[in-house]
């Protein structure tokens, strides 16, 4: 009887426990996970009396705690300015990305705000202009704001902020007491400006000038920056560069003060060619598809002027290069003056390599009519002087440009001229 008695005491106490452990398991305790049957009921876990059970949870893997990560240094995206790098007037800087010129949008002759565009100023200084689109410089396009000329507008025109070569220079007319401004140079380009884009490059902005070697970040609206006289403007598009780029320019020599005036019939320089064409030169066929014809109508009718210097003498152009018994070519030479007439009944695009080959002589970036050397360019548009990098052939003739040949010997300054024949 006694033994009953034990053995029903501990049925009960297994039942209490297993009861006790079903319900500590149902609220989530003790760490183990829930099995649920498939008549619904749970089943216990195993706490090494299986009775008729089996175990269902395989007990969990203590997870390894995790290493605090170390904070980040914020990276320093202000560039600093570089040391200067010297480049001639007139260099590319960058790479090609836009087509030269001003857009449709842009100044293709009617006025801007207060900007008009007319014959070239006598004065000319500059800013200068960087764009960089994740760290790679692009190239400010040639011939921003100078407009082809027209038969009604034989001359051209030119805005008072314009380019004319590639090395991201804006030529800023000083003749008169007027300033300039980042914004009007964007709007004779034809291009947007904004602090998400720059001529058609999207991304954050930050702009930077540098006025005598001190950088700053400018902050305003960007179509008021001013463009002073020799500051440097960089626009940031993306990422910016490690450093800005500055520069140190090998200028055009300064013009002279001592006028040379251009007379017709004149002589300007020492003799030196024979005048007339070389046995090689135009004969009266058509040379580089320029025409030689009798009376010719001469409704289109502007003047280029060339000057030669060999070890600083002035060496004077030939005349009646162009002119023959019989006919005149469409560019030709009246006189020892250097000026190129170009008399024809339409408007035509004429380039000096084309002069050179009605004359028959060599052209080159190391010949200049049978004189070789050390040959730089310098072209002067009424007052806008640079130097010029590319092949001289390729000089358009336009009105009232002289083009300078320094052959040997530096020249200390540039001639100035008063024109005969002015329009």
């Amino acid at each position: 009887m006694l033994k009953e008695k034990h053995r029903h005491t501990r049925w009960m106490t297994g039942a209490l426990s297993a009861a006790a452990l079903a319900l500590l398991a149902a609220c989530g305790g003790g760490g183990g996970g829930s099995n649920t049957a498939g008549n619904g009921s749970s089943t216990p876990t195993n706490s090494g009396d299986t009775g008729s059970g089996t175990p269902s949870t395989t007990p969990t893997t203590p997870t390894t705690p995790t290493t605090p990560t170390t904070p980040t240094t914020p990276t320093n995206t202000t560039p600093t300015l570089a040391a200067a790098t010297p480049v001639l007037d007139g260099t590319t800087l960058g790479t090609a990305q836009w087509t030269d010129g001003s857009t449709a949008t842009g100044g293709t002759g009617q006025a801007l705000g207060n900007l008009t565009c007319t014959v070239a100023g006598s004065k000319y200084t500059y800013a200068h202009l960087s764009i960089y689109q994740d760290g790679k410089q692009l190239a400010l396009p040639a011939n921003i704001g100078t407009v082809a000329p027209t038969m009604a507008l034989q001359r051209g025109c030119v805005y008072p902020v314009h380019t004319a070569d590639t090395s991201g220079k804006i030529r800023m007319d000083v003749t008169s007491t007027s300033s300039y401004t980042l914004g009007q140079f964007f709007a004779v380009w034809g291009q947007p400006l904004s602090t998400t884009n720059v001529a058609g490059l999207t991304g954050d902005v930050t702009a930077w000038v540098n006025t005598g070697g001190t950088l700053t970040k400018y902050t305003g609206d960007l179509a008021s920056l001013s463009l002073s006289d020799h500051s440097e403007v960089t626009l940031v598009v993306g990422t910016p560069p490690a450093q800005i780029a500055t520069y140190t320019w090998t200028d055009p020599p300064p013009f002279t003060s001592t006028v040379t005036t251009l007379v017709y019939g004149g002589v300007v320089g020492s003799s030196f060619w024979p005048d007339g064409n070389t046995a090689t030169g135009g004969t009266g066929a058509p040379v580089d598809g320029v025409i030689c014809a009798a009376g010719m109508a001469e409704t289109f009718h502007v003047h280029s002027h060339i000057a030669i210097f060999k070890d600083g003498q002035w060496l004077a152009f030939p005349k009646n290069v162009g002119i023959l018994p019989q006919c005149n070519y469409e560019m030709h030479v009246h006189d020892n003056t250097g000026i190129i007439h170009i008399e024809t009944p339409n408007l035509k695009t004429f380039t000096l390599g084309e002069v050179f080959d009605i004359w028959g002589q060599p052209l080159s970036s190391t010949n200049v009519a049978g004189i070789t050397g050390n040959i730089v360019v310098y072209i002067n548009d009424n007052g806008d002087v640079r130097r010029y990098m590319g092949d001289p052939r390729n000089i358009v003739l336009t009105s009232l440009r002289d083009i300078t040949f320094q052959i040997g010997t530096p020249l200390t300054t540039l001639p100035t001229y008063s024109w005969y024949e002015p329009q």
